[in-house]
């Protein structure tokens, strides 16, 4: 009689457990899928230019020398001793701009350039229509515009926090959460948040749902340099990290004495 009421005690347990894990709630990303309409225009994100990202800006033109003044080099030497300060392009050592916090770089010959809040294409034109008129029409130089410290972070509720470099200067939410190993079983998926710091210097924290497929419409999905989203943990894990060390060393150990002793019985019965 007692090993038919075990049995069916560890029946019921395992059913429960089962019939927990099975439940896709809160936990399945998209839910909507089904229903949803995607603006095209989410799709055509490009980054901004914001205070405090380094850039590196090469011109390039058919004769080097007309385009030389241009691109400032920085002997090898110095270039070591300002970690983060220059980039290496084709085995020279060229000067990195850092854009102030009015959003402005000082640039060779064109002097100060106001570029906070361009995207890159806009930089690039910028750069070009200065430059072509010291050409005398001789040349049409190719600007290229490339942000040196274009980085996001995750915290919180992932398998892998930290801080990641995007190469590509475009990353949206699920491949930030990809890098970063995806969340726990213990993250809060309806309720990350998203701290963003505009090109005046304002802060503002969004809050995104990754259960809901409109998040692909959302400002958020695109994370923008600098971004930092936060995965916060749900109650369960809340609950856990406050119980003490000691105790649950003891639930641990007496959890499995209870299930040796159960098995014992079980065999010797």
């Amino acid at each position: 009689m007692t090993k038919n009421v075990t049995t069916y005690v560890i029946a019921a347990i395992a059913i429960l457990l089962l019939a927990a894990c099975a439940s896709p709630k809160n936990v399945a990303y998209i839910q909507n899928s089904e229903a949803f309409v995607a603006d095209s225009s989410a799709f055509l994100y490009e980054a901004h230019i914001m205070p405090k990202d380094v850039l590196t800006i090469t011109v390039n033109t058919v004769n080097p020398e007309i385009s030389a003044p241009f691109n400032l080099v920085i002997s090898p030497t110095l270039g070591n001793s300002l970690t983060g300060s220059q980039s290496v392009n084709s085995n020279r050592v060229l000067q990195t701009y850092l854009v102030s916090n009015d959003g402005t770089i000082s640039f060779p010959v064109l002097g100060t350039l106001k570029v906070g809040g361009l995207s890159k294409a806009e930089c690039e034109k910028l750069i070009h229509d200065r430059i072509i008129r010291y050409l005398n029409g001789k040349e049409d130089p190719v600007v290229t515009v490339r942000m040196a410290n274009y980085k996001i972070s995750v915290l919180g509720e992932v398998a892998r926090p930290g801080m990641f470099t995007v190469n590509n200067e475009k990353i949206n939410i699920f491949e930030a959460l990809a890098q970063a190993g995806d969340l726990t079983i213990y993250g809060v998926r309806d309720r990350l948040k998203l701290i963003r710091e505009n090109a005046d210097g304002k802060k503002r924290i969004y809050t995104m749902n990754l259960n809901d497929a409109n998040i692909i419409n959302s400002p958020c999905y695109y994370l923008q340099q600098n971004d930092i989203v936060y995965v916060e943990p749900n109650k369960v894990k809340a609950r856990n990290s406050s119980v003490g060390q000691t105790t649950t060393l003891w639930l641990t150990s007496t959890s499995i004495l209870v299930a040796v002793a159960s098995l014992l019985f079980n065999i010797l019965k």
